[in-house]
């Protein structure tokens, strides 16, 4: 999804499961919107169940319950809140239909489709909005990915610029040689 310096509305929904096609849209139409604004300027309208995920949002409201203005998100771009709307949606399905076999196959796929990029770009919005549990699914594929690497593909995973001199390398990895016993290949 392309994002342009103006800012956009971007409508995210959750499709709610109804016998008739007719009370889903009557639904829709009734249900609460919650308007989040990024640091990039776009901003979000989400269901108030979705928005209600985001403990940071929650408290927002629990601070000012009457107030109707849009929700700024300072630390929050675009990219990665779409990302995280999209996760909460489906956990949305899972706490009226629980099946932790089903969650757990969701949250496996969700991280499978994203770069490592886009997890350390999730990560601190994940934080800062409070989303425990895609905090915990994130931090374990982070670790699954990382796991038995070099050194040198956690710094370019991460995005760590390396500020030892290469005699300092050589002395740590000398002190520490167990830590880099095992290593796969990069």
């Amino acid at each position: 999804m392309a994002m342009s310096s103006s800012t956009e509305i971007l409508t995210l929904t959750t499709e709610t499961t109804q016998s008739s096609s007719e009370s889903t849209t009557e639904t829709a139409k009734h249900a609460k919107k919650i308007t989040l604004k990024t640091s990039d300027n776009q901003i979000f309208e989400v269901e108030e169940s979705v928005a209600m995920e985001f403990a940071t949002v929650k408290s927002f409201f629990e601070d000012s319950p009457s107030s109707t203005d849009t929700v700024p998100l300072p630390n929050v771009a675009a990219k990665p809140l779409s990302q995280v709307i999209e996760f909460c949606k489906e956990q949305i399905k899972f706490k009226a239909n629980p099946d932790e076999a089903e969650k757990k196959k969701s949250n496996v796929e969700f991280v499978k489709e994203k770069t490592n990029e886009d997890l350390v770009e999730i990560i601190p919005v994940a934080n800062y909005l409070e989303i425990k549990d895609l905090l915990d699914v994130l931090n374990q594929a982070v670790a699954d990915r990382i796991q038995n690497k070099s050194v040198a593909f956690v710094r370019n995973f991460f995005g760590i610029d390396n500020d030892f001199t290469a005699e300092e390398e050589a002395a740590l990895r000398q002190e520490h040689a167990w830590a880099h016993e095992g290593v796969d290949a990069d």
